[in-house]
């Protein structure tokens, strides 16, 4: 066999991280179903502030992992780079049409808290979906969420004192780190047991290592 047909078929393979068709079509769909979920969750914000706020306000940080949810799992279950920022900006973008009480700063939110999520996929090359990097990647989102509230000129509680807005950005790095980073680790696990992922790299991630 000649050289040139040695290397053919590595010519013509697609590179590992280039978006297919459907890694589009699951990620929209992740991102959609996280829009609705954002919405439900900015809902359910209403309920949880008044009595948070009557004790220690900045507590309301441990509430916002919520609305991370979409940029891990898409992260998990895609795993090509840009899948964290794409269904975290989608979803917002979502939750904007349905009608989000924070108005258009709602797509700010969204491209920083999937960018916080993206950079600690990056950090690793995009070669670690285990829990810790899934707790590092919503903590991430946390991270960014806590900032953009804290530091934006837009920012709901740009008012607080810097003690309270540093307490309020733990509150939010660990939220996301629980509910955005271990939910999503757990719901891919479970629907790769499902089969339902056999199309992507994430179809092993029922038996993938915990910590490794």
């Amino acid at each position: 066999m000649s050289t040139f047909e040695r290397s053919a078929p590595a010519a013509g393979r697609k590179p590992k991280y280039s978006w297919r068709v459907v890694d589009i079509v699951v990620a929209a769909l992740i991102a959609v179903a996280g829009g609705v979920i954002f919405w439900a969750w900015s809902q359910g914000a209403n309920l949880v502030s008044a009595p948070v706020n009557a004790l220690y306000p900045p507590l309301t940080g441990l509430y916002a992992g919520g609305w991370m949810i979409p940029a891990v799992l898409g992260m998990l279950i895609i795993r090509k780079p840009g899948a964290a920022l794409f269904c975290e900006t989608v979803a917002a973008t979502g939750e904007l049409i349905m009608g989000s009480q924070y108005g258009t700063t709602v797509l700010i939110s969204g491209m920083l808290q999937g960018l916080g999520a993206e950079l600690v996929f990056a950090a690793f090359l995009y070669r670690k979906f285990n829990l810790p990097v899934a707790l590092l990647a919503g903590a991430g989102a946390g991270l960014f969420c806590g900032l953009n509230d804290s530091f934006a000129p837009w920012g709901w509680n740009i008012a607080y004192e810097a003690g309270d807005k540093l307490f309020y950005i733990v509150c939010t790095a660990i939220s996301g780190a629980v509910i955005a980073g271990a939910l999503s680790w757990l719901a891919t696990r479970g629907l790769a047991r499902t089969g339902a992922l056999s199309s992507f790299a994430s179809r092993k991630a029922a038996t993938e290592p915990v910590f490794s």
